[in-house]
């Protein structure tokens, strides 16, 4: 039989059967998928086949081929890759610009991932409750910015209900993956979509100005036949894997449309000659700061 799951407690798993019934499923041994060696061979939103063991347990024999899934290194000396989610139709990159403060470089490495899985994404920025009128300039001007290299960016306020019905009508026969650092919203944002899902939610502290962890694992919420939402732990740090510092530079789409003016195809837009996004940023024709991540980031999966 055949189910989806939808949420990981570590070595057990909830599965939607298709009949609708819900029921708890192992893996057994050690389960290798299309040669991905990660720290859970199964994940949330996998559609897996299931069958019973002579204990009456649920066994996860097979996890059906992925449409695409999110992964990620804990961190950037790590070598332990885990995957998120899987089978996603959009992720919501979840950020704020005060509590906790904005980090532009988490958002870019959460866009180059979403680009290498082929993955549509929506940068949705909360709490604009909070926001000076410079700050909210700011948030504004950050979302032309992305709107102009071609992500759909929307400032929201969870807690005054501000552009939530957008966000619903954006999920409408979806599965989204919402995801972000601890206590930008992201539970919130899940309750205000349908309250009856009562995922549970914290404050940021008030000493670090961070986010605490209350989601602990994955889990899909269900919001009717054909929408789910992903909920994820909040994330600190998010290391890319699987890509190749050659292919990098096609994960940013601005410089992808600028590169076919280089003098050279495998430019990496470093100090090549004749270099069109090299240029343009020097022109300030792109945004700064997606050229300097890239930098960064290319130089971090070099090494």
């Amino acid at each position: 039989m055949n189910g989806r799951i939808i949420k990981s407690t570590g070595s057990w798993y909830k599965v939607r059967l298709e009949s609708g019934a819900l029921v708890d499923a192992r893996v057994r041994g050690k389960l290798r998928i299309d040669g991905i060696k990660s720290t859970n061979p199964v994940a949330v939103g996998d559609i897996v086949t299931l069958s019973d063991s002579n204990e009456s347990d649920y066994i996860i024999q097979d996890v059906q081929e992925r449409k695409n899934y999110i992964i990620r290194k804990a961190t950037k000396l790590s070598k332990q890759t885990h995957i998120i989610a899987a089978n996603l139709d959009l992720a919501i990159v979840m950020v704020t610009i005060v509590q906790p403060n904005l980090k532009l470089g988490f958002l870019d490495r959460m866009l180059v991932t979403a680009e290498a899985y082929n993955i549509p994404a929506l940068i949705v920025i909360n709490k604009s409750e909070l926001l000076t009128e410079n700050e909210l300039a700011y948030a504004q001007d950050l979302c032309k910015a992305y709107k102009d290299i071609g992500y759909d960016s929307k400032i929201i306020s969870v807690i005054e209900g501000s552009g939530v019905e957008e966000i619903k009508e954006e999920i409408k026969g979806k599965t989204v993956l919402i995801t972000g650092h601890s206590g930008v919203g992201k539970s919130s944002l899940v309750n205000a979509i349908d309250p009856s899902l009562n995922a549970r939610i914290t404050v940021v502290s008030k000493y670090s100005e961070k986010g605490q962890h209350t989601t602990t694992f994955a889990e899909l919420y269900e919001i009717n036949n054909n929408t789910a939402i992903i909920d994820t732990p909040g994330l600190k740090s998010f290391g890319l894997t699987t890509i190749e510092p050659q292919e990098l530079k096609d994960f940013f789409p601005e410089m992808l449309r600028l590169s076919k003016d280089c003098k050279f195809n495998n430019c990496l837009h470093l100090n090549e000659p004749n270099c069109r996004v090299r240029d343009a940023y020097e022109k300030s024709e792109l945004p700064w700061f997606r050229y300097e991540h890239y930098q960064m980031l290319l130089k971090e999966i070099s090494e």
